[in-house]
Order: structure tokens, then sequence, then C-alpha cells
């Protein structure tokens, strides 16, 4: 499926090929929360990273989170970058050098209409901010962390493929 996407203020647009563009997976890490979850979760979407267009590049900007493990003094810097626009804030897509095949845009900046998901999977749910209620349906899953299953299996098990 072609997602096209936008940030608030227009100046960055996008479109990537999508063959998983069911938006399940709720992250509630502390990192997804902060950098773009209204709800207290962000939404996270897998396409191809080879096929992502870009207008407006010179807007955007990526962050990549500090993240501090228990026991160790010092944090270290993610090697997932998280771009966002650089002039209205919003985030856009997330890409890893671990995975360089994927992008995972965030569902948020997704113009196309997305087809709706029969079930969610909560995620990271043991750092998952205390005011946040989780809204489970009776089919979803919930991980006190990362899921084996990825979204690719995700779309799998449920017989959920490009033709959406």
């Amino acid at each position: 499926m072609l997602l096209e996407g936008s940030c608030h203020c227009g100046k960055v647009r996008f479109r990537v090929r999508s063959p998983h563009p069911y938006p399940y997976q709720r992250c509630y890490c502390a990192i997804c929360r902060k950098t773009g979850g209204g709800g207290g979760y962000a939404i996270n979407l897998g396409a191809e990273a080879a096929t992502l267009r870009v207008t407006g590049k010179a807007q955007v900007k990526a962050y990549q989170a500090r993240l501090k493990q228990p026991g160790d003094a010092r944090a270290t810097r993610s090697p997932a970058q998280r771009h966002f626009c650089g002039t209205c804030g919003s985030a856009l897509w997330l890409w890893d050098p671990r995975w360089p095949e994927l992008v995972h845009p965030f569902a948020s900046a997704i113009d196309t209409p997305l087809p709706a998901p029969p079930e969610t999977t909560h995620i990271m749910l043991g750092s998952k901010a205390p005011w946040v209620a989780v809204e489970a349906g009776p089919r979803d899953r919930r991980h006190r962390d990362y899921p084996a299953e990825s979204i690719a299996e995700w779309h799998g098990r449920l017989g959920l493929t490009d033709g959406c």
C-alpha cells in the first residue's frame, strides 16, 4: 500500500510503500511517549526504506535518544533515528541502521486512510507512565517489553496483506 504523509505545517511531505500498513502496535516507552505520543504511546507502521521519497528534506531533523540501562553509569546513544519536522516538530518516521531495509512511519503523520486493525498489540508496558490508561480490547495482546512477533509476522498471522 502506498502511504502518503506530512507534518502539521506542510513543509515536509513523504511517500513510502508499506506491505504492513495496519496501525496495530502501540508503544508506551518513554521515548515514544515524549517525542510523539499524545495518548501516552506512539503507533509505528512498517515500510520499505528504499521506497521512501521526501519533499522538504531541508526541514527534516533527526533525534537519537539517549538510553540508560539500570546499573549503567553512562547513557548511550540509540542508533535509531527519529525523524521530525524542524519547523513544527511533527514526528514523521523512525529509521534504524540495524534494519536498513525498513522505515517505520508514525501513523500520526500518515494522510492516507489506514485500514483498521482487528486487534492491537500494546508494547513496552513496563515503562508506561502511571497516568496512561491502556485501552485494550478482548483480543489485544499486552507485553511488558518487546514482543517476539514482528510487524510482518502479525500481519501474516491475521492474513492481512498488501491488498487492503
